[in-house]
């Protein structure tokens, strides 16, 4: 999978990919994450990206011009499947989104920032809008790293246990269950019985009944789903 995010900000993603599971998927060559400097394709002497609005009020908006033509240059390159867009107008992340990236080979992924960007862009450009969740942060770098998290790590091969994602969260709409490790008995606080039996079939049915309980409780508009 290829992933090329346009961002004003290409420094925010230095700690995100250079370490843990992002880190590995491009060692191993699964995932191929690039990022572009926006700036390069602003055509003022200052490298100028933003402006005051049309119609008056606070903040600025990333130009037309810089984003049209850097989109171009890229897709003139490379077959996207999707281009995204961030936004908290868009189709909230979660994990059937992810799943459902995760099988694209070619996403390009669009940061904005300030007020956001030219309308037009969305409207000539964006095949899709993603938010990662009803609030506002101050760009899109952030939320394009949470998304790229979340799709590369169901990548095959990403993970040293490719059953570990399909245990995860959301997965089925259940929340996980209770996990525990060594060692068994810490201060009295001991680990269910259960899950040392060795019976793997009971432990299955345990961890079911303990994650709909787990969703129950903590979200159940999960199950509504």
């Amino acid at each position: 999978m290829r992933i090329d995010i346009l961002t004003l900000f290409p420094g925010i993603f230095e700690g995100p990919f250079s370490h843990s599971i992002i880190k590995r998927a491009m060692e191993k060559g699964i995932a191929e994450i690039k990022l572009f400097d926006i700036r390069e394709w602003s055509q003022s002497k200052h490298r100028n990206v933003d402006d005051y609005p049309f119609g008056g009020g606070a903040g600025m908006v990333m130009m037309i011009e810089p984003i049209a033509l850097c989109i171009e240059e890229m897709k003139s390159k490379t077959n996207y499947d999707e281009v995204i867009y961030l936004s908290p107008d868009g189709e909230l992340l979660d994990q059937k989104l992810a799943n459902r990236l995760s099988v694209r080979k070619n996403l390009l992924v669009l940061c904005g920032h300030y007020k956001g960007i030219d309308e037009r862009i969305r409207e000539h450009f964006i095949t899709m809008e993603i938010s990662i969740g009803n609030y506002v942060l101050s760009g899109g770098e952030l939320a394009a790293a949470v998304l790229t998290d979340a799709v590369i790590r169901l990548l095959p091969g990403v993970l040293n246990d490719e059953t570990s994602a399909l245990s995860d969260s959301f997965q089925d709409n259940l929340l996980s269950p209770p996990i525990y490790t060594r060692p068994s008995d810490f201060r009295g606080w001991k680990v269910p019985d259960i899950l040392l039996s060795g019976n793997d079939r009971e432990i299955a049915n345990w961890r079911h009944d303990q994650s709909l309980e787990r969703t129950k409780k903590c979200r159940p508009g999960l199950l509504d789903e």
